[in-house]
């Protein structure tokens, strides 16, 4: 079954995040799916959402977000009996369309690109998907030193090292080709209206969809 999972630690997010996405992607995910959070303490969640606990919580106090990497283990994958696609999607994000399209891929890795503006990454971590037993070097080769010799823009962070390991990974292209935008970056149009085709808008970097309820379509469909 295809699993949907997002990360929770710290407290710049907080459960009721966690509920709009799980929300937003019932609404327009139309195939079976469970939905999980990896999360580093006790949450107050919804009975039909799986908790896991972070398994690296040392890595939380480094900027980045590697914990995430722990994902392509496949000793953690069978830990959660992943059977099928894991999609890892951020909690600052809005769900606005169909998901189904999207997450049928074939490929063994799938990431967002073209988001950032700044980073030379190609790659945003926002939307990742993966295939259970694919690219397990992208966590065995990774320690915090190896991240330090990649290219960053302020500090190393996993989908730079992504993007070390897997060069050549398939992506959803951000903006009108996928369906995937992302707030205010490259792809978002001009306009600032929410474009027709759009399924999912990330808010990567410091914007959080909490700064902008004021917009119609974040009022309609982050709740």
């Amino acid at each position: 079954m295809l699993a949907i999972s997002t990360w929770l630690w710290g407290d710049k997010y907080s459960e009721s995040d966690v509920l709009k996405l799980k929300r937003g992607v019932a609404r327009h995910l139309k195939q079976s799916h469970r939905f999980m959070v990896i999360t580093e303490r006790e949450r107050k969640l919804e009975s039909d959402i799986e908790r896991h606990a972070i398994k690296d919580p040392e890595l939380l106090s480094v900027p980045g977000c590697f914990a995430r990497l722990r994902m392509f283990e496949k000793g953690w994958q069978e830990n959660k009996d992943l059977d099928d696609r894991l999609v890892c999607l951020d909690l600052d994000m809005v769900i606005t369309g169909p998901l189904d399209k999207l997450f049928d891929r074939p490929e063994p890795f799938v990431i967002l690109s073209g988001a950032n503006s700044m980073n030379p990454c190609p790659f945003n971590g926002s939307v990742m998907l993966l295939r259970p037993g694919h690219h397990e070097e992208v966590w065995t080769s990774f320690s915090l030193e190896e991240t330090n010799k990649i290219k960053f823009y302020k500090f190393p962070d996993d989908q730079g090292w992504i993007w070390n390991k897997v060069p050549n990974a398939a992506t959803w292209p951000c903006g009108r080709k996928s369906g995937i935008y992302a707030f205010m970056k490259p792809g978002w149009p001009m306009y600032g209206g929410l474009p027709a085709n759009a399924s999912i808008v990330a808010f990567p970097g410091a914007r959080r969809p909490s700064e902008y309820k004021h917009l119609d379509w974040v009022k309609k469909h982050w709740q």
